[in-house]
């Protein structure tokens, strides 16, 4: 049986301002899980916190790379290096963002350890890199760029850390809920990068696309993976609070179902959740549905 440590990365770092003067309001979705009484229904251990550095963009423009990219270079080992003491005593890291740069603490634990996938469900592939800057724009918000990150794209002072770049092989990785149509799929494809969409997914099953996923991600070409769940891969209409709602998403009873077949697989090791924001959900609904889905994973 898998000892769960519940982890909390609130760092807001990888996000554009929502507003001229204020911060993404994403560092409040861990305290705002944990209020859905998320500790007590998984069972787990408490795993405490990783505090991030402050958000101050200082005089970045566009054309200067990722902001906040030293302090996320910081931010990203100091998380490794708690995730990697987890994952050596054999837990389970359940870890509450926070954006989805905090997928970069995991990447590099894991690549330290040796060679793991990670299974992405995501509404957007966050794969913007300088190489194609012309579909997605310039880069600079990490957030939208971790995968990239991850893979080796994009610069090193964050993809290179400890001179361990790529965190993640392109085989490695597993993309699930992207919207149809997404302009990154020709990319994710050429690069060998498995993406189902949500109309594949609806056409064929979570769970049967999930299972599918799964193959290649074993001993020995794979030592375990890693799920990272961005709450913009549900549909606006259930998950209104976050910073990208694009309609076309997966509605509640699907995402369940491919969490599911990932959360129970015994190559799984660890689980982080990111941008849901509670300051765009007055009457905490969507928080409410996104901690049962992520209890009800844990069956």
């Amino acid at each position: 049986m898998r000892t769960l440590v519940l982890l909390d990365a609130p760092s807001n770092l990888g996000l554009r301002p929502p507003a001229p003067g204020a911060v993404p309001g994403v560092y409040k979705l861990a305290g705002a899980l944990r209020e859905q009484g998320l500790l007590a229904r998984l069972g787990a251990r408490e795993g405490g916190v990783v505090v991030p550095p402050r958000y101050d963009r200082g005089d970045w423009k566009e054309g200067d790379g990722v902001f906040h990219a030293g302090p996320l270079a910081a931010y990203t080992v100091a998380l490794a290096d708690r995730i990697e003491d987890h994952l050596r005593s054999g837990e389970f890291p359940v870890v509450l963002g926070g954006d989805c740069s905090i997928q970069l603490g995991a990447s590099l634990a894991m690549r330290r350890l040796g060679r793991y996938g990670i299974a992405a469900i995501d509404g957007s592939a966050d794969f913007r890199h300088p190489g194609n800057e012309a579909v997605n724009g310039p880069v600079g918000a990490a957030g939208g760029e971790e995968l990239a990150l991850a893979t080796g794209r994009g610069q090193a002072d964050l993809a290179d850390l400890e001179g361990l770049g790529p965190y993640v092989r392109d085989e490695d990785v597993r993309l699930f809920g992207l919207r149809d149509g997404d302009p990154d799929l020709p990319e994710l494809r050429a690069a060998g990068i498995f993406a189902a969409t949500v109309g594949a997914i609806r056409d064929r099953g979570a769970g049967p696309v999930a299972r599918t996923a799964l193959t290649g991600l074993q001993p020995p070409a794979t030592a375990g993976f890693w799920v990272h769940l961005d709450a913009d891969v549900l549909d606006p209409s259930v998950m209104p609070a976050v910073d990208s709602p694009d309609p076309g998403g997966l509605i509640p009873d699907e995402l369940a179902e491919l969490l599911g077949v990932l959360i129970s697989s015994p190559r799984c090791v660890g689980l982080n959740v990111t941008i849901y924001d509670p300051d765009l959900d007055p009457d905490g609904r969507a928080g409410a549905l996104l901690a049962d889905l992520v209890a009800g994973a844990f069956g």
